[in-house]
């Protein structure tokens, strides 16, 4: 097959082309089979993923010429499906989802001197290391099942389970029950980063594929959201402090949990009544159900107001294979069936070749190496400031208020990215011009470039937070180093499902989040080890989580750069 003829319709050349003729001829004709291709996929799976992302682009009708070795040179009119209706409200459900993970670990943080001056607790950061265990077995979990047993089971239940949890947990009596319900409320929003991207990504065109890296506001707004609603009732309904502080004087962090709980219910809500989810078209081309991934892209079609004229003939004569449609098969069947069969077959594909084995490693070991940079700072700012602050307000409005700045400032971080990771200009260079390509573009950002640039700043703006002596030095720093780091998170968010391919990518995602969270464990770890239970410290005690946080950065933004594959401007398999 081959999709070097890719014209519209009045005759005009389409900026695209489809290449796949070396794919295919990695099919056995005879068996089958088929080999690995260098994206750590089927040659099958790469040309129907390929032919889908075609119809997946923005709306126009094309021509494609396609090869068959048996009826040879064939042409199929593309009704292309665009980025629409469906995708905006995925858009919004799969943001919700990536806020709530960011609403829980800020909604955690900003009550633990609220608990422990209640519940008494021998170490108030257990409550951490509590939320932190259960995202790390959400996020393998979930991750996993994603790619064994689907996208959208995955995606209905995670904020049930977060939801119910949460509200459950605003009524624990002591503390021992208040670490296991996070544990658990941990365990359901654990699973939204990897299974909310790759549904996102799943269902839009290359050409909007920059919008992943604009899913990263949501974060920073489920940050803002956490402190906008502890402002006003931790600042009213909370002890002074640890004196004679009951649970009637200390409703605040409750009716925190309580409201937070109710939001995330609400999102469930959202996601399971409202919108109708499809199950994801490239997961069910994985498992060979061709037929209902062409369902799932006609119900797509038809809520963005098109219509789609892609055929099961087409979408198997483009493989060179037929296969039957078989019975359609209930959640539980599926479960049953993918656990009979539970191989590592989803994480060897990831480290099939050498650059996919180096690009895999370094992109594990970028979550992870983040994932402990990024709470050692965060979570060592109230230590920081009552150490080395001498002008510092106490008062809890106040501090309420910067917090509420710094995630304000971190929105733009986002955008700032999204407006880069594609950034293309025109090349007007004499070897363009001598191959008649004047007004190709090249890229100048890119995903490798911006999130090793923002890491660095980060890492960079956190050293100079160190040298902060007072409230105002402090504030801007934390402002410039939260929007640098969503710039950060952002991109980082896009590239890695972008990276994976679809058969593989739930599980890869799974192994990325789920080694951040095991490092970023050690963030509590290292501060009860580091500090009295009193929370005092030297000044040097202070700084040194700070420093190791700033030099994890820059160390990140180094391994970005060795990263062997760019995803810019190429259309996710």
């Amino acid at each position: 097959m081959s999709f070097d003829s890719v014209k519209n319709i009045d005759g005009i050349q389409s900026s695209g082309e489809f290449k796949n003729e070396e794919s295919l001829s990695r099919v056995d004709p005879v068996s089958g089979g088929t080999q690995e291709s260098k994206e750590g996929v089927s040659a099958v799976y790469e040309a129907k993923s390929q032919l889908i992302n075609e119809y997946l682009q923005t709306e126009q009708v094309v021509q494609v010429i396609t090869f068959d070795r048996v009826t040879g040179l064939s042409p199929i009119d593309l009704h292309r499906i665009g980025f629409g209706r469906y995708q905006w409200q995925l858009f919004v459900l799969t943001g919700l989802g990536w806020a709530a993970d960011d609403i829980w670990l800020q909604g955690v943080a900003i009550i633990l001197p609220q608990i422990e001056n209640e519940l008494r607790p021998v170490r108030v950061e257990y409550a951490t290391m509590a939320l932190y265990a259960g995202l790390i077995l959400g996020a393998s979990t979930w991750g996993v099942l994603a790619d064994l047993i689907g996208r959208r089971l995955s995606f209905n239940i995670t904020l049930f389970i977060a939801g119910v949890f949460g509200i459950a947990a605003g009524g624990a009596n002591n503390f021992t029950t208040l670490a296991a319900l996070i544990a658990c409320l941990g365990f359901g929003v654990g699973g939204n980063l990897p299974v909310d991207g790759a549904i996102f990504l799943e269902n839009i065109p290359q050409s909007h594929q920059w919008l992943l890296t604009l899913l990263s506001v949501w974060w920073a707004l489920g940050q803002l959201l956490a402190s906008l609603i502890a402002w006003p009732l931790i600042g009213n309904f909370s002890c002074p402090s640890a004196t004679d502080c009951t649970r009637a004087d200390n409703m605040g962090w409750r009716y925190n949990f309580y409201t937070l709980g109710a939001i995330t219910f609400l999102m469930w809500f959202l996601r399971y009544f409202v919108f109708n989810l499809q199950e994801s078209p490239k997961y069910l081309l994985a498992k060979g159900r061709d037929e209902d991934a062409l369902k799932v892209l006609e119900h797509i079609a038809r809520v963005n107001g098109k219509v789609l004229s892609l055929t099961l003939d087409q979408l198997q004569t483009v493989s060179g294979e037929k296969r039957a449609t078989g019975v359609p098969m209930s959640n539980l069947q599926i479960i049953k069936q993918s656990f009979s069969s539970f191989t590592l077959s989803h994480v060897k594909p990831l480290f099939s070749t050498r650059r996919l084995a180096i690009n895999t490693s370094i992109t594990i070991a970028l979550w992870g190496l983040i994932g402990l940079a990024y709470p050692l700072f965060n979570g060592f700012i109230t230590l920081y400031l009552t150490t080395h602050i001498s002008d510092a307000s106490s008062s809890v409005s106040t501090t309420y208020r910067n917090y509420v700045i710094i995630s304000i400032l971190g929105i733009p971080g986002s955008v700032i990215a999204c407006l880069v990771v594609d950034w293309y200009r025109k090349d007007h260079s004499e070897k363009s011009m001598r191959d008649n390509r004047s007004g190709r573009r090249f890229l100048i950002g890119g995903r490798k470039l911006t999130m090793a640039v923002s890491t660095a700043l980060t890492g960079i703006f956190l050293f100079l937070f160190t040298t902060s002596t007072k409230e105002a030095d402090v504030l801007a720093y934390s402002c410039v180093t939260s929007l640098t780091q969503n710039a950060m998170y952002g991109v980082l968010y896009a590239y890695t499902p972008e990276v994976f391919p679809a058969p593989h990518r739930g599980t890869g995602d799974a192994l990325c989040s789920a080694f951040n969270r095991m490092t970023g464990i050690l963030a509590p770890a290292i501060k009860i080890v580091t500090t009295p239970a009193s929370g005092g410290a030297s000044q040097t005690t202070a700084n040194g989580p700070i420093f190791v946080a700033a030099s994890l950065f820059l160390v990140s933004a180094i391994l970005m750069m060795l990263l062997p594959i760019e995803t810019a401007g190429k259309a996710a398999l």
